[in-house]
């Protein structure tokens, strides 16, 4: 991306021939879900130099029936609730409008609020249990209990020990608490303290911020980097420096908020193409090509592409190389968030570029976190020298945000190092491959088990479906008094057909704690 303020252009070629071979052999689905290749590994034509298997298997329909019996009862006691509630007959312990304010424009959205308290509130204890230990394989968490159906809560003062932890993203086990390996982080603690207090326009730029940059650079392969101290800020405050008014972004529907937030906030135009469903795209960038912009015609300043790398709620990872034929054949912009790839895919851990064997130089912007594979915060920007360079001065990010903190960059130097090798060992390129055997591993024996579970084989991140709203909470709690912590999902979070519980594997896990974990 050598000009970010160049314009956009491209030419139009049909290949409707092309899909529909690949309907036929399995690539597509006709419902905008792809599913990467036939069971029997027919290979995905000559873009893939790997086989590609996602799954994404659909419930009998009485399961669907039964969920919506299932919403659809707690709604009806819902009402009865709140009917009782209004006549004094139950506690009301949310928060309401002021009699004062009753002819006033509503605080309070009143389905939200009904959601909220009649729904969410019944299962709420699965939510916001604090540890008080490393978030490594195992953790330690403050039990607590509640006396009035989930509204408060207070801590018994016991400590439930040697929770297996399937919730944080530690894909790599780099959050440790290991006296030899945070060696380096201590002493540049001691040297640079906490914080920084300044921007990295003004005050805040450290030799650890430049170092930590081209290490950065270095290990994705492109010309610069520059690094920000929040991971969702690193998307939300740059897509705006980046696209503005006349300018087009195709956003993926299940893109992480903080890629929809950046999108919102640019002012650009947005248009939404089903998930990882390369016909739904193509569509999109023809028809902005053809017909430009609404009432004027006149052609987009610019047309970017929103894709993730792996998909944190869906456990699919981004069909790249299509997407980049795509883009290339359009001559659009690719913007690629790594946040769950970076460390995670690829055979020395870079990401679902190298993953699919493919050159760093087709993504126009990568953007990454370390808050995941690297057991730190942050986030990153990275790709040609003038893309960087026009972030450091028109990022919002670069300017009214805080610096990253020393001890955390060097926490991100140590691991990455780690990684490359460059720490005289090979213990990085072990944990990336003990997390892709972890990871297939625990995925193969769920589908043994008969689990419906969703996303790409080789993703860390392993959806397990529930369906029913009943089964959000008793799953969790069941997993917790087996000390397995877990991470459970609704509505509206996901499809209201579609509640389930996120595994997510490290390589710190053992085969046992995987094994117990799919036999509780």
């Amino acid at each position: 991306m050598a000009n970010p303020s160049a314009v956009c252009n491209g030419h139009l070629h049909h290949h409707h021939q092309k899909q529909n071979n690949l309907l036929k052999s399995g690539i597509y689905k006709k419902n905008g879900i792809t599913k990467g290749m036939k069971k029997n590994g027919i290979s995905n034509g000559t873009l893939y130099k790997k086989t590609f298997i996602e799954h994404f298997e659909q419930a009998p329909m009485y399961v669907a029936v039964l969920t919506f019996l299932g919403f659809g009862v707690g709604t009806i006691f819902g009402y009865l609730r709140d009917f009782m509630r209004a006549w004094g007959l139950e506690k009301r312990n949310i928060a309401e409008e002021r009699e004062q304010q009753k002819d006033f424009v509503p605080l309070y959205q009143d389905f939200e609020n009904f959601y909220t308290r009649n729904l969410y509130m019944r299962i709420r204890d699965n939510w916001n249990r604090p540890i008080c230990s490393v978030p490594g394989p195992q953790f330690d968490l403050m039990e607590r209990v509640t006396d009035d159906y989930n509204w408060t809560f207070r801590f018994t003062g016991r400590i439930i020990k040697n929770v297996i932890n399937m919730g944080s993203y530690n894909y790599l086990g780099f959050a440790e608490t290991d006296v030899n390996a945070l060696k380096t982080v201590t002493i540049e603690l001691q040297k640079y303290g906490t914080g920084i207090c300044s921007t990295r326009q003004e005050m805040g730029t450290l030799d650890k911020h430049i170092e930590l940059e081209k290490l950065v650079a270095k290990f994705l392969g492109v010309e610069d980097a520059m690094v920000f101290g929040m991971g969702f800020a690193t998307n939300s405050m740059n897509i705006p420096a980046l696209v503005g008014k006349g300018c087009l972004i195709l956003s993926d529907e299940l893109n992480h908020t903080s890629l929809v937030l950046g999108a919102r906030l640019s002012g650009a135009t947005i248009r939404i193409f089903k998930h990882n469903n390369m016909q739904s795209l193509e569509k999109l960038l023809r028809d902005a090509i053809i017909y430009g912009q609404p009432r004027s015609r006149r052609a987009w300043r610019k047309i970017i592409i929103l894709v993730e790398g792996i998909y944190s709620m869906e456990g699919s990872i981004v069909r790249l190389p299509e997407i980049v034929s795509l883009k290339k054949k359009y001559k659009a912009y690719l913007y690629l968030d790594e946040a769950h790839s970076i460390g995670a895919v690829g055979a020395t851990g870079r990401g679902v570029v190298e993953y699919f064997g493919m050159s760093p130089d087709d993504v126009d912007v990568l953007m990454g976190t370390f808050t995941k594979s690297f057991g730190a915060a942050g986030g990153y920007i990275a790709g040609k020298k003038d893309l960087v360079d026009f972030l450091r001065t028109h990022s919002h990010s670069a300017v009214y945000a805080t610096s990253m903190c020393p001890p955390v960059a060097e926490q991100i130097i140590r691991a990455m190092k780690c990684l490359m090798g460059l720490d005289g060992t090979t213990q990085g390129l072990q944990r990336v491959r003990q997390l892709g055997k972890n990871t297939r591993y625990f995925r193969r024996r769920l589908h043994e088990m008969g689990f419906i579970i969703y996303g790409n084989d080789d993703s860390p991140v392993v959806p397990l479906l529930l369906y029913m709203p009943g089964k959000i909470g008793a799953f969790a709690r069941r997993m917790l008094g087996k000390n397995i912590g877990v991470v459970v999902v609704g509505f509206p979070a996901t499809p209201i057909t579609e509640s389930r519980a996120r595994f997510c594997v490290s390589a710190a896990h053992t085969r046992e704690m995987l094994d117990t974990v799919s036999t509780a």
